[in-house]
């Protein structure tokens, strides 16, 4: 610049009315491009003993998505001078919760001491209906101590007329923020530029006292020979004024200032680092930087004046004369910057400039690469506004785009036509080029895992889609980079759809690899999938380990304020129906309450069928069959669109069926399971029903044939709940025989295989309170648990138990653990002794050993103890 400074003057009577109108809730600056409604906040903002803590959002160029407005300005909220907050921002995610979102930034105003002003600044960029419906509410809810004001270039539909009739709203209009005549005097003294009367009154007729005419002037006259002739020779204002005065003032800047701002006016914001490239020089950080200190329409965008931007208008009179002085080389600017974009992983910026250069194959390439880390970070709308960019001839028929288009169908539920464009790109993918193929492969497996999830369609998906699982070798570095998104979101849907397809195994390895992958990529958004998805895909293991997994999943999803958001409904619903399982439905229920509002939004019928399942257990467990009938039949009915076998058909028609028995419908059971084809109808699950259809009908020994071959093993079934069940059932029908002796073994070996888990429901749900009322307490070596299915049986719930402590003790010898699984009777130790055929000082020798090794102070805490460690199981105990 010629002069080190252009001079700046206090505007006392607007700052005065901002002064008034902060006395409200809401204040409005609507005004045209150049009217100063920045410079103005800037200054009120930034005067000394201003009472506010204020946080500043400047809205994007054309935003469209909602998510990142929202997280910009939760941002600033917590960022605001004075404002102390450890807190992380909340990371982005494909499934954006607009009202969870302004809820928590109500919560973080709420939370503030002192009174805080936000300010959101160029507001007319904003094109998210969304985003605008979610600000009203936030305007229309602020705390007490909180002003917010809203700078836009126009008015905006924000329903504020509740706010103006109650006169928490204030107005100022493109008018009140003209120059006085007074004002344009005191602008030109402080820059020290000598106009005569009429040369100032000459100025202001010109301009109207437009801020940016009179900004523009004040730079053009500060060296020019002769200021009254230069007043003299322009006419008309806001653009006619704008583009004569830029000219003049680039025709007046040095050969390296007027490079940079033309060649760097096509992008929406600059640092040095991108000025220097597309200048071809150095120095670009001291001339941003000497622009902004002069007042001359740049802005630095963060403390460290790191990046820059332009005022549009300037920004757009540049871009005119860009491609007036230098057309020919508008593309390559384009291509170069790009570039920069695509290696600081700034991806939408960097398709939008490689369309702008016209290169539509490599747009589209690029896009195809990156959609799904951009879904990731919950920008489908740019995705979609991207798509849209491409001009009929370059867009409609490419195949790279068809991938696109079948992630974004997905994202927005129209599963048929992703399905289409799903099969445009799979052909492609097929006859690629060699660079392209593997990755076009994945890409194309993963959405069609993706869909296969939502239509509930598993047959055959995981077999084509078995190479997701195999490591890729021989890729650059950036290559590596730019496919761990996409190979993490491959690995969580093959695991998915691995869990629901009764491929466990499988499933937990690829889920537990995708989750150390997103974590350390830093996407936590799938590290939670994966952990949720892992919960559900562990329900066969161990209780304790079941419950591990959902609480990770859970505990990670808090942490990021996603705890009631669907990508971690697998992990909710699966613990809830862990619970239910050890007869906790108090607990079981809050977790399902939970779930429930999650699964606001549709997900596919997987989760939903696994919410109908545990609460038609809850109902069960409860004693309210006609509702346990309910959710078991919805969950049949979603059961029979899902395509293939999946991991719970049996179940789902097994307890169906059983409920229909006990309700007194033996008849109507018998129907259902005559249509059953011969694979489940040969299930174990199947063929527990099967016995309560006998009992109900008076056929005791055809319901012990009906179990026979779970007892036997050879039977498939899904986990021990089936085969406690399958001893519950016979002990049900031998005591129905005459057969106590039989019963009571049957009740014994169905404890034992409860204890590992304090697994509890299959004895409520079976009738069984007389098999354990008639099994003797000094013969069991499970009374504890005897006990508490007795109490739920009689209409207990289980009250919730912490987690089992994770330090290992030291090892109980054989000896030991056989006296060990007497110590829950109710036999003393000489009886104890009497049963081992050892010493009674043997017993106590033993005793001390198993209270030293469990920690344990007495009979009581070393059962308990036991219990948590999963000492008590038959097989431990053998």
């Amino acid at each position: 610049m010629d002069r080190a400074a252009t001079g700046l003057i206090d505007r006392g009577d607007l700052l005065a009315a901002l002064d008034r109108a902060a006395a409200r809730t809401v204040t409005t600056i609507s005004a045209q491009a150049g009217s100063g409604k920045t410079s103005l906040l800037r200054a009120w903002a930034g005067r000394p003993g201003q009472p506010h803590r204020v946080a500043v959002v400047q809205v994007r160029r054309d935003e469209l998505d909602a998510q990142q407005f929202w997280l910009a300005l939760l941002g600033a909220v917590r960022h605001a001078p004075g404002t102390i907050s450890g807190a992380d921002l909340p990371a982005a995610t494909p499934e954006f919760d607009g009202p969870a979102m302004t809820d928590r930034v109500l919560s973080e105003l709420a939370d503030q001491s002192g009174r805080v002003m936000v300010v959101i600044d160029d507001l007319h960029e904003l094109n998210s209906p969304e985003a605008l419906a979610e600000l009203t509410r936030l305007l229309t809810t602020l705390p007490g101590d909180v002003h917010a004001v809203l700078a836009t270039r126009r008015d905006l539909r924000l329903r504020l007329q509740q706010l103006r009739l109650a006169g928490e709203l204030a107005e100022i209009r493109a008018a009140d923020l003209c120059f006085t005549e007074r004002e344009t005097r005191e602008l030109l003294e402080a820059s020290g530029i000598a106009l005569s009367e009429a040369g100032l009154a000459l100025l202001h007729q010109r301009t109207e006292g437009w801020a940016a005419g009179l900004r523009l002037a004040v730079i053009s006259l500060a060296d020019h020979p002769d200021p009254e002739r230069f007043v003299a020779e322009f006419s008309g204002s806001d653009r006619t004024v704008s583009e004569y005065l830029i000219a003049e003032m680039l025709e007046r800047q040095p050969e390296e200032v007027q490079q940079l701002l033309l060649r760097t006016s096509l992008l929406d914001r600059v640092s040095a680092e991108l000025a220097d490239l597309l200048t071809g020089r150095p120095g670009s950080e001291r001339i941003l930087l000497a622009l902004e200190d002069a007042n001359a329409f740049v802005t630095s965008l963060d403390p460290e004046r790191t990046w820059f931007r332009y005022h549009p208008l300037f920004a757009d009179l540049l871009r005119l004369e860009l491609r007036r002085a230098l057309p020919a080389e508008v593309p390559g600017l384009h291509r170069r910057a790009a570039e920069w974009f695509v290696q600081h992983g700034q991806a939408a910026d960097a398709i939008r400039h490689t369309q702008a250069a016209g290169d539509w194959p490599g747009a589209a390439r690029l896009l195809a690469d990156y959609s799904f880390s951009l879904t990731l970070d919950g920008q489908t709308p740019t995705i979609q506004a991207l798509l849209r960019a491409f001009p009929p001839g370059a867009g409609a028929d490419n195949p790279e785009l068809a991938l696109v288009h079948a992630a974004v169908d997905l994202v927005q539920g129209r599963l048929d036509q992703a399905a289409a464009h799903l099969t445009v790109a799979a052909t492609y993918a097929e006859t690629a080029p060699p660079d392209r193929q593997r990755r076009l492969r994945v890409a194309v497996a993963s959405l069609q895992l993706s869909l296969a999830r939502r239509r509930g369609h598993f047959a055959g998906v995981t077999e084509q889609t078995k190479f997701l699982a195999s490591p890729v070798t021989g890729q650059s570095a950036e290559d590596i980079a730019l496919g761990s998104d996409l190979r993490a979101i491959a690995l969580m849907n093959l695991g998915a759809v691995e869990a629901w397809s009764m491929s466990l195994p499988d499933a937990e390895r690829h889920l537990r690899e995708g989750a150390v992958l997103a974590r350390e990529i830093g996407r936590p958004y799938l590290e939670v999938a994966c952990l949720a998805q892992l919960g559900f895909a562990s329900k066969v293991r161990p209780f304790a380990t079941t419950r591990r997994h959902c609480r990770e999943a859970i505990a990670l999803a808090d942490r990021y304020g996603w705890g009631a958001d669907p990508v971690v409904a697998p992990a909710l619903v699966t613990l809830a129906g862990n619970l239910v399982l050890t007869g906790e439905f108090d607990e079981c229920e809050r977790w399902l309450q939970r779930t429930e509002r999650a699964l606001q939004t549709d997900i596919g019928p997987d989760i939903r069928l696994l919410v109908h399942i545990v609460r038609g257990l809850l109902q069960a467990g409860r004693g309210r069959h006609h509702e346990a009938l309910e959710g078991f039949s919805a969950a049949e009915h979603l059961r029979s669109q899902l395509e293939g076998s999946h991991s719970l058909a049996s179940q789902v028609t097994g307890w169906m069926l059983a409920t229909q028995a006990r309700l007194g419908m033996p008849g109507e059971a018998r129907s259902c399971l005559a249509a059953l084809d011969d694979e489940r109808a040969s299930s174990g699950e199947i063929g527990n029903a099967r016995a309560v259809i006998c009992l109900a009908e008076g056929s005791p020994a055809a319901a012990l044939a009906a179990v026979q071959d779970v007892l036997d093993g050879t039977a498939p079934v899904i986990g021990n709940v089936t085969v406690v069940e399958a001893h519950l059932l016979a002990g049900l029908a031998h005591r129905d025989l005459g057969d106590q002796r039989s019963a009571n073994q049957a009740t014994e070996r169905a404890l034992a295989l409860a204890e590992p888990d304090r697994l509890v429901l299959p004895f409520v749900t079976t009738g069984s309170g007389e098999l354990l009322e008639a099994l003797p307490r000094h013969e069991t070596a499970h009374a504890a648990l005897l006990t508490d299915i007795l109490d739920v049986v009689h209409g207990s719930s289980l009250a919730a138990k912490d987690e089992p402590p994770t330090a290992q003790p030291e090892a109980l010898s054989p000896t030991e653990l056989r006296v060990l699984r007497y110590l829950p009777t109710n036999l003393s130790r000489p009886e104890i002794a009497r049963e081992l055929s050892i010493s009674v000082n043997t017993v106590n020798t033993h005793v001390r050993n198993i209270y030293a090794k469990l920690q344990a102070r007495d009979r009581s805490s070393a059962v308990q103890r036991a219990r948590e460690l999963r000492l008590l199981s038959a097989a431990a105990t053998r």
